[in-house]
């Protein structure tokens, strides 16, 4: 395997998140962060580890609705105004995660400077991803869904210089994420592990050909 990168953070000026402000936290795996329906006065920066979002709705059981790796934000729509949590995070591994106050936040956001508006379309390019992954279920098969959440959770949608370490994701998280079954997945995952889109070696490894076979397709 050649040269293995982190992610490079999509906010270049806050890669360290020393800039943002606020405490960093140490949380185990499988830690819980936060429960959906508690108060939302603050939102999260990952500096070390993974994160798994998890929305319940009445009646029904859990769903898995992002995975989130080093540089994401994640409790950001309290920005937007909501009093409430709208999902519950758990770290999915040993994590280091800084805690912003909504306020701090705000501050930022209203300086309108190079900083700021790299926050803005930062915050706005998540809105388009989770767009994105419901026009996915809606219009791609589930080996496509598959290989758009692995390129997302390695930020090689577009230019990414990979390969990528990502979150260590199971099979079972992806297939609910993906809309399928956990044996398909299985199936899928060990697909693109023979043709050298993926590489496991302790951790998960994301090839930017992956993006490109996709595109072809």
């Amino acid at each position: 395997m050649n040269h293995v990168r982190q992610p490079a953070s999509p906010l270049g000026l806050f890669k360290s998140g020393v800039s943002l402000g606020g405490k960093v936290l140490q949380y185990r795996d499988k830690e819980k962060i936060y429960t959906q329906g508690d108060p939302a006065f603050t939102l999260f920066y990952i500096q070390h580890g993974g994160v798994r979002l998890t929305t319940r709705s009445k009646g029904q059981p859990s769903a898995v609705t992002a995975i989130l790796g080093v540089h994401d934000f994640f409790g950001e729509v309290c920005l937007a105004g909501y009093p409430l949590r709208m999902s519950t995070a758990v770290a999915m591994t040993a994590s280091s995660i800084r805690t912003i106050s909504k306020n701090k936040m705000l501050h930022l956001l209203n300086k309108k400077n190079k900083a700021s508006n790299a926050l803005i379309g930062y915050l706005l390019a998540s809105l388009k991803k989770y767009r994105d992954h419901v026009a996915d279920l809606l219009t791609s098969n589930a080996e496509q869904r598959l290989a758009r959440i692995l390129l997302r959770l390695a930020h090689l949608e577009k230019d990414g210089l990979g390969p990528v370490e990502i979150p260590v994701v199971s099979h079972q998280i992806l297939a609910e994420m993906v809309g399928t079954t956990r044996p398909r997945v299985n199936l899928f995952m060990n697909r693109f592990r023979k043709l050298g889109y993926i590489h496991y070696d302790g951790t998960l490894v994301v090839s930017k050909s992956l993006r490109r076979a996709l595109q072809s397709n």
